[in-house]
């Protein structure tokens, strides 16, 4: 079955990236067009019902997507490099235009350095502003106007059709688009990205509940997993669903929400999960999971996957870490949330940096160079541990649901 694809952009952009992408019929493409790239989170929130990915025709509505929390699903945007600009220079020059003033906005100024070294066309009369989220299309136009009063820039190069439209009746602007290769080829990155994502929800979850006594209200309480239940011959209950399934249920590996029942009815309830590529593994890894939930306490649930992380997705109670037993080492902590060790580090070093603001599941993703959603679970398994604390919210300057922020102590 061909994945549906959202692609956000100016209706022109969009229509590009469908003509070249659609080309190859692999994909079934939706154009979702704005005007404005104010619009963005409005077609974002159109292709939520109906795309399993999101591709975006440039940095900038991917970026405010992002800093509103938007991206629940594989989302990616088509760069606008050093060959882009190298194709508008040559266009430039065959038009008898001055190359050696111009202003340039949204691109890496490194990459522009090195496309015009590399050209050997003059460079210290090139003025660059960088994309920053904050930046406004009137922003992009000014630092432009502005190179152009003061006799720095013949030519304006921009990667907004917004900020576009601001300049083309006040001076000589160009803008770019995309070229037929890098949408050719962040298309196939996204679409085998989204592939394995999918595979990944198909994952076999075999659950084992652990029950002191018959519940005649089990198979009720699981229900919400959408699998089938089983005796096995210990007297445990076997559950079959999908890691997908699974991880929307427990709210990202963070709780149970049956487990405070089964605790009500019975005391006592150990419940153990096993993610594997086969029935055999997962059954094993379940095992190995109800056996860990035993030892957190009367009431716990566990997630065991391989290369032994095992997570303790809610627990009655979680013995926090107190300085009377000193800190946890990192290989430990990285085993109790489902981490890898260097990803602990990683995050060590961004709560460090960020330590007086505290830190957002966006400065998460991009630290990690995660989607939003992983570095959310992230978050949440940190607090599940005790080592994170919600703080409150950021607006970030930009519509939509402001991201909760973090304090992290690793």
């Amino acid at each position: 079955m061909a994945l549906t694809v959202g692609v956000i952009g100016p209706e022109d952009l969009v229509h590009k990236v469908i003509a070249v992408g659609g080309a190859s019929g692999a994909e079934r493409l939706v154009p979702l067009a704005y005007r404005h790239e104010d619009e963005t989170l409005g077609m974002v929130a159109r292709a939520q019902a109906e795309a399993d990915a999101l591709l975006f025709t440039g940095v900038v509505p991917h970026t405010l997507a992002a800093a509103a929390g938007l991206l629940d699903r594989p989302a990616m945007y088509v760069p606008y490099n050093g060959a882009t600009l190298l194709r508008a220079l040559v266009e430039l020059l065959r038009l008898g235009h001055d190359v050696s003033r111009i202003s340039i906005d949204t691109l890496r100024r490194s990459e522009v350095m090195e496309t015009l070294t590399e050209a050997k066309l003059p460079t210290e009369h090139v003025h660059v502003l960088p994309y920053r989220p904050e930046l406004t299309s009137q922003d992009l136009a000014d630092f432009h106007l502005n190179a152009r009063d003061k006799k720095q820039a013949r030519v304006a190069i921009t990667c907004l059709g917004s900020a576009f439209h601001l300049l083309e009746h006040e001076m000589h602007a160009v803008r770019l688009a995309p070229s037929r290769h890098s949408i050719r080829s962040t298309l196939q990155a996204l679409v085998l990205a989204t592939a394995g994502a999918h595979s990944g929800d198909a994952q076999i979850a075999l659950g084992i509940i652990d029950l002191p006594a018959d519940d005649r209200e089990l198979a009720a309480d699981l229900r919400v997993l959408g699998g089938s239940l089983a005796g096995l011959p210990d007297g445990a209950r076997l559950v079959v669903t999908t890691r997908g399934v699974l991880e929307e249920v427990s709210e990202e590996f963070t709780r149970l929400p049956f487990l405070a029942d089964l605790a009500a009815r019975h005391g006592t309830a150990h419940v153990g999960f096993g993610l594997g590529r086969t029935a055999a593994e997962a059954e094993s890894l379940a095992r190995r999971a109800v056996n860990r939930a035993r030892s957190v306490g009367a009431v716990a649930g566990v997630v065991s996957m391989t290369d032994d992380v095992d997570i303790v997705i809610d627990a009655e109670r979680t013995p926090p870490v107190s300085p009377a037993t000193g800190p946890e080492s990192t290989a430990t902590l990285a085993r109790r949330v489902g981490l890898n060790p260097r990803t602990l580090d990683r995050l060590r070093e961004l709560a460090a940096e960020e330590e007086e603001d505290g830190i957002t599941a966006h400065r998460v993703a991009e630290h990690l160079s995660v989607q939003q959603r992983t570095a959310r679970r992230i978050l949440k398994r940190l607090e599940r541990a005790g080592v994170a604390v919600p703080t409150g919210s950021r607006q970030l300057g930009q519509t939509g649901r402001p991201p909760i922020v973090y304090r992290v102590r690793l």
